[in-house]
């Protein structure tokens, strides 16, 4: 379902969001035998014809979309949602705050997203643990964000969760999705050691949580929150009234 926010509220970027709950950041800003060959096809697709993934999801931007790498539907929403929206804000959320709609902890979830994958006519492979360990992930995430080169990051970590069964947690494949961002391996490393970053990426969640949320991902559209992967085409038609 859509949840109405006042339009007219601004966002809070320094991701201090405790005082209202229709106050929604748009980054979550913490204190500051190769893995290339491994790497399936679709993933090198995720930034093909964006040298150096400059940064396209920041500037301009007039929607946001909340996201957990650990969640299956944020791979099957984000090359659609990249693809649709010309400046689109991408932010880290901790789905698990969520009490999420759209996990795939239990059997008939995992069937329900296999068959959603095949609607869409997407490669999936889930990994055997639900949810995908993915903290160390989540913080490069928040830097990638911050860095206005997210969209890259998450197209290609999702890619080689989802598409390729890799342990994204693992140094040599994280590193992988940053490279395809920009993000040098030495800003990779020191990102996801910091542990300083899961507690403005949770404070995002329980945000959403306030403004109505039940699931990851979600896009802000102006006033008005859509949850859920299956609600991205309502925020695309939303965002073309505009």
């Amino acid at each position: 379902m859509a949840h109405g926010l006042r339009a007219t509220d601004r966002v809070d970027e320094s991701a201090v969001i405790e005082a209202r709950t229709d106050r929604l950041p748009e980054t979550a800003t913490g204190d500051q035998e190769t893995a290339s060959r491994a790497l399936p096809r679709a993933a090198s697709r995720a930034t093909a014809g964006r040298p150096g993934a400059a940064p396209r999801d920041r500037a301009a931007a007039d929607a946001t979309l909340y996201f957990d790498l650990a969640s299956p539907h944020t791979y099957l929403a984000a090359e659609r949602a990249d693809r649709a929206f010309e400046q689109l804000r991408w932010v880290p959320a901790f789905s698990a705050v969520l009490r999420d709609r759209s996990s795939t902890a239990s059997d008939d979830a995992r069937a329900a997203v296999i068959a959603r994958a095949r609607r869409l006519r997407l490669p999936l492979i889930l990994p055997l643990c639900a949810p995908v360990p993915c903290d160390r992930a989540m913080r490069v995430a928040s830097l990638a964000s911050e860095r206005g080169c997210a969209a890259a990051f998450v197209l290609a970590a999702t890619r080689l969760i989802f598409c390729g069964t890799f342990d994204i947690e693992k140094p040599l494949i994280l590193a992988e999705a940053a490279a395809f961002a920009g993000i040098s391996l030495s800003d990779m490393l020191s990102a996801a050691s910091d542990a300083r970053r899961d507690a403005p990426i949770a404070a995002v969640g329980r945000a959403l949580v306030r403004a109505g949320a039940d699931a990851l991902p979600a896009i802000r559209i102006a006033g008005t929150l859509f949850c859920g992967e299956h609600r991205l085409a309502k925020a695309v038609a939303a965002r073309a009234r505009r």
